[in-house]
């Protein structure tokens, strides 16, 4: 999936790699989509409850080893 802007959150637990996202999606346009990697495994229910409280879409998700991928779509 293409994304417009990628943050890396490796190595931070919650609730950084959510505050991190939060941040960068208030610099996003509307329709942007942003990746984000981390290696917390909290970080996949953690992102279903940020899309859900804000309204930006959960657009995929996906685990690769130790690492996990979201793609959240800016409201």
């Amino acid at each position: 999936m293409d994304a417009q802007k990628e943050i890396d959150t490796r190595g931070l637990n919650c609730p950084l790699p959510i505050l991190k996202a939060k941040k960068a999606l208030a610099d996003m346009a509307s329709g942007d989509v942003l990746k984000v990697v981390s290696t917390d495994p909290g970080s996949m229910r953690d992102f279903q409850a940020f899309a859900r409280q804000t309204g930006n879409e959960l657009v995929e998700q996906a685990a690769n080893n130790d690492e996990f991928v979201h793609f959240l779509r800016r409201r």
